[in-house]
């Protein structure tokens, strides 16, 4: 499960960003990052668990994700090549059946969690599908200036604020969750408090999570953002590496603890 939400997320996260990417990227920038995100929610796909009884919520998250796939899947095949007209259509589709698919991925995590806690889920799961994508298509344009050279450093400045931006989302979000859950005594499966869960051994992955997942790229996407503005773009590059490789860290740490405490950190 955690797997398929990792996957789901990232692979939907990057069609959202992909929005915010001027055309000057070149047709074989997002041929490639709509060639990687169906890839990477196929995976899921296959991936996803089968309970005997699913709930409906799990349902409409299932033919959402597939639709979303479907459209991500012609829109690639169709990219730079024929049916240009058909394309915004399927990018809203994927957009909106990929949205719903995450709202529905995030009622399934908190069925037992109504109220403010499912809604912080929601918003959760949304951010970290943002912050993913954001930080994974950076970095993918980041090393595009090495096929276009003449592309505007201006895009990749683009990409870093909008990373940042859902940086300080997700921060804002955890932060919320974690002090609802505090304040509130929210119970962890039915044992001790969230409090408790948080200060005792079994809290070590919300603190890894804290450390590599929000304190490490927001340093990072703060540095890249310097490094971009100085039009050092191999450098920014660089750095993005890193960023993505702790935000990937840390979303799979959160995909954990929402399933083991149903608090969406």
């Amino acid at each position: 499960m955690v797997l398929f939400l990792f996957l789901t997320h990232l692979g939907l996260g990057i069609v959202f960003t992909l929005a915010f990417v001027s055309r000057d990227a070149g047709v074989k920038f997002f041929r490639f990052n709509a060639g990687l995100a169906a890839l990477l929610i196929a995976i899921a796909i296959a991936l996803r668990p089968q309970p005997a009884h699913a709930p409906a919520a799990a349902r409409v998250a299932f033919v959402s994700l597939a639709c979303a796939e479907a459209a991500i899947l012609m829109y690639w095949a169709t990219v730079g090549r024929m049916l240009a007209s058909i394309r915004p259509a399927l990018a809203a589709i994927a957009l909106g059946g990929g949205l719903v698919a995450i709202v529905a991925q995030a009622v399934v995590a908190t069925v037992d969690r109504a109220g403010a806690l499912q809604a912080l889920t929601i918003a959760s799961f949304v951010s970290s599908a943002a912050l993913l994508g954001g930080a994974c298509t950076a970095m993918v344009l980041g090393h595009w200036y090495l096929v276009i050279p003449s592309l505007q450093v201006s895009h990749l400045q683009s990409i870093v604020k909008l990373h940042m931006a859902s940086m300080a989302i997700r921060v804002a979000i955890v932060a919320a969750a974690v002090w609802f859950a505090v304040e509130s005594a929210v119970l962890v499966q039915s044992g001790p408090t969230f409090r408790h869960y948080i200060t005792s051994i079994d809290g070590v992955f919300f603190w890894q999570r804290v450390l590599f997942g929000l304190c490490g790229p927001a340093v990072l996407s703060y540095l890249t953002w310097e490094t971009a503005k100085i039009r050092s773009t191999q450098s920014a590059t660089g750095i993005l590496y890193v960023d993505f490789f702790a935000v990937v860290v840390g979303e799979v740490l959160a995909k954990y603890i929402v399933l083991a405490t149903r608090v969406p950190v």
